[in-house]
Formats: C-alpha cells, sequence, structure tokens
C-alpha cells in the first residue's frame, strides 16, 4: 500500500505495527549510459514488487530521492544535499510516521553514498523513540551471498553504473539505457585494505570523488555483462530477500 494513496480515514484504520518503508535514492551521473534517476528507479522497483506481493502487509511512504552525492559533484547533472539536511529531512518524516503510531520503520536504501548517513538516521530516530523499531537496509546487502552466484565480473566488477545496475535498468527499462555508450571494465584501485564493491567490503574506508575511483569515467565495474535476463534475476533475489525481512518485523 502507497501511503500518499490511501484517505487520512484509511491510515487510521491500520493495525500501526504493520512496516512503513521509505526508499532513500540519489539522482546523479551513472556514466555515459545510464540515467540521473537510476537508484530512484532500481529502488522504485524493488518497493512496486515488494507491494505486488505484500500488499495490504506493508505501508510504503514517498521516496527522498535527492540525498547525499557530494562526491558524484564533478559530473553534469548529480544533485546534493549536505548530510545534516538529509539527516534532518528523513528524520522529521520518520517523526511524523511516528507521531502517527507506526512502531516498525525500515528505510530501503538504493545509494551507496546514503550508507554512512542513513545508519546515523537509524541511530539517532531510535535512541529518541524507543516504542519503535527502525532499520536500514541497502538492497545489494540483504542477499549477498545469492548475488555473488549471478555476478560474473572479477572482484570490483559491481559497483557503480556496473554489472547490476546495467542489468537492473535493461530490465526494468530497457529503453532508457544508452546500449551503444556502454563501457567496458573501470574500477582505480589504490591501497588494497580501501578496495571493496558492492559484495566485498575493504579492511577500512578512504575518501575517494567518484572521478577519482572511477579513472574519470564516472562507472566503477564492468557493465559491459549486463543483461536483462541477470536484471531479472537480481530483482528476484532481492525481492524475495526484501519481503522476507519485512515480513518478519510485524
Amino acid at each position: 500500500m502507497r501511503w500518499e494513496k490511501l484517505t487520512t480515514g484509511e491510515i487510521g484504520a491500520l493495525d500501526r505495527r504493520i512496516p512503513v518503508v521509505m526508499n532513500i535514492a540519489a539522482i546523479e551521473q551513472h556514466g555515459p549510459h545510464l540515467p540521473l534517476d537510476t537508484d530512484a528507479r532500481i529502488g522504485g522497483h524493488f518497493l512496486e514488487e515488494m507491494d505486488r506481493t505484500l500488499r495490504d502487509e506493508v505501508l510504503i511512504l514517498p521516496p527522498v530521492v535527492v540525498c547525499t552525492s557530494e562526491h558524484h559533484m564533478d559530473f553534469p547533472g548529480t544533485l546534493t544535499v549536505q548530510h545534516a539536511t538529509l539527516l534532518a529531512y528523513v528524520t522529521d518524516i520518520l517523526s511524523a510516521v511516528a507521531a502517527h503510531g507506526f512502531t516498525n520503520i525500515l528505510l530501503f536504501n538504493s545509494h551507496g553514498g546514503n550508507q554512512a548517513i542513513g545508519q546515523v538516521i537509524v541511530e539517532s530516530f531510535g535512541a529518541r523513540h524507543r516504542t519503535c523499531q527502525v532499520g536500514l537496509l541497502t538492497w545489494w546487502r540483504i542477499a549477498t551471498d545469492a548475488l555473488t552466484k549471478v555476478q560474473e565480473s572479477p572482484f570490483g566488477g559491481v559497483g557503480h553504473a556496473c554489472e547490476f545496475e546495467t542489468s537492473l535498468m535493461l530490465h526494468i527499462d530497457g529503453a532508457s539505457v544508452r546500449r551503444d555508450r556502454i563501457p567496458g571494465h573501470s574500477h582505480v584501485m589504490t591501497y588494497d585494505w580501501a578496495n571493496a564493491d558492492l559484495l566485498r567490503g575493504g579492511r577500512g574506508s578512504l575518501f575517494r570523488s567518484m572521478a577519482d575511483i572511477s579513472g574519470g569515467s564516472g562507472v566503477v565495474g564492468d557493465p559491459s555483462l549486463a543483461s536483462a535476463e541477470k536484471g531479472a534475476a537480481i530483482s528476484r533475489i532481492v525481492v524475495d530477500a526484501l519481503c522476507e525481512i519485512v515480513r518478519s518485523l510485524k
């Protein structure tokens, strides 16, 4: 169910234990071949599929699509807000949800740059709303083992505008993918302790702009291995895991 599509009376009649989910995404460059709303489209797709499965078992909030993308600002079209702005804005929305009596709240993240501030939102909101359960899910982390079996590229092949994101967009909206501009592998390694991809974390973190880490291409990974069929497989894996987690809350 979509929060904004219901009437105030229909919201009022809901069981307050129903899981309430908000997507936090991004509007930012995704290389030469993917549109700026890639993260928002991917996050929205997963929640749409979850909604089809769970129906009246879940309540989906309007997404926050412009989030923290400062590290992409070398590339035209990227939109961003400060971490403190996102913290305040999302926390205010979640506080309104809690004020209406809902007690199970999830942030569903579809942008790597939101991971750190998303955790801060959960920690700060949770500390002030002890009657609520609040959590953060990031789509590529909720089913890592299964997704690793789908990946064809070696380490570093899934990162940004990569094998996975390009496959998902080919599945969700193939017409939006500029197929003639899909590049090959791009990933600039630095210190081995800081190297990571979507499925494998590094031993530590090191700030690098997206221009730095992608060698100026805006792409981290190997989108040449993408396919719509792979995107459909990724979608099934993530949606199944998401539905399982959401059901567990109530």
